[in-house]
């Protein structure tokens, strides 16, 4: 909310708020974009208290070391996003609001695969059975699709922190055209249609930059549907997976829904925040199919070559 709705220097100063320890803020004063900047640092600090909570937990309360050190790199994430939220504050740099998006997805993703990885689901994977080369190409596709969502979101942060109204204002056509014209007559003559209209006025580079939005969601799209048949097709035992799978396309669809109703809207802040929400939750089903797909996959390899290795042994003996 606070980017959609254009309030990320409501309070100008950082760490402290007008000049007031952050906690001690009067709560009268929570009024306008001040309510939604403060309360984005308030609910800052406190998941990087739950942060600190769960790497200690996860230090003392797990023998499985991998774990103990996602817990710490969980904590070094947090407090690097939280120093880049308040250099984008001090510094003024559209850039470090893009890389404080793309770090709070990528930090979500870890909180997603520790969530994962500490629930009764996780050791029974070990236990499923499916086919090795099958599955192998099952969970490099799940891998793939959600490298191109986290790319995606990206893409999203970077349209979203130019803080300009929107290059590409119908959908399904590009300023009318399937594939808009972005020659110098064509931009001008697009430039004085908005500048009437007092809206900003686009590059070549930003027309692009959504289109390329549009076309990589096309794909994720079509990599989720895909993905969700062959988990029916290949993997129909997995009960896990068929769930997350069928749940994946249905926030796909979910979320080309708000992409485009952000166009019709020219970024209405409720709208492109749920899209950006529903984005994240894409994303989140993403890891965890990942993750379930990765845990399967390595249990059956184990197993594979240790039978690989049994008679070798034998035979030596």
């Amino acid at each position: 909310m606070v980017t959609s709705k254009n309030v990320g220097l409501a309070v100008p100063d950082w760490p402290t708020t007008f000049g007031y320890n952050m906690f001690l803020f009067p709560v009268s004063k929570w009024i306008g974009g001040i309510l939604f900047e403060h309360t984005h640092r308030l609910l800052a600090s406190t998941v990087g208290v739950l942060t600190i909570v769960l790497a200690i937990w996860l230090w003392f309360g797990q023998d499985r070391q991998f774990l103990r050190n996602l817990g710490l790199i969980a904590v070094a994430g947090v407090i690097f996003q939280g120093i880049l939220g308040g250099l984008r504050v001090t510094m003024l740099k559209d850039e470090i609001g893009i890389f404080h998006a793309c770090l709070a997805q990528a930090f979500l993703g870890l909180i997603v695969f520790i969530a994962l990885a500490t629930t009764a689901l996780w050791p029974t994977l070990a236990k499923v059975v499916v086919h090795p080369t099958k599955f192998a190409s099952i969970t490099r596709m799940a891998i793939a699709t959600t490298i191109a969502i986290y790319a995606q979101l990206a893409l999203g942060a970077t349209m979203r922190h130019q803080h300009k109204d929107l290059p590409i204002l119908d959908f399904p056509t590009a300023n009318g055209a399937w594939i808009p014209d972005t020659g110098a007559s064509a931009l001008a003559k697009m430039n004085a249609w908005r500048d009437a209209r007092a809206l900003s006025d686009v590059t070549p580079f930003q027309i692009w930059l959504q289109m390329a939005h549009r076309f990589l969601a096309l794909l994720i799209g079509i990599a989720v549907i895909v993905f969700c048949a062959r988990v029916w097709r290949e993997a129909r035992h997995v009960a896990v997976l068929r769930r997350l799978s069928n749940l994946w396309v249905v926030f796909f669809f979910v979320q080309f829904t708000l992409g485009a109703w952000t166009i019709w809207s020219n970024k209405a802040a409720d709208i492109a925040t749920a899209h950006v929400a529903v984005g994240a939750i894409m994303l989140s089903f993403g890891m965890s199919i990942s993750a379930i797909c990765w845990r399967i996959l390595q249990k059956q390899r184990a197993e594979a070559s240790a039978i690989a290795i049994e008679p070798k042994g034998a035979a030596f003996a």
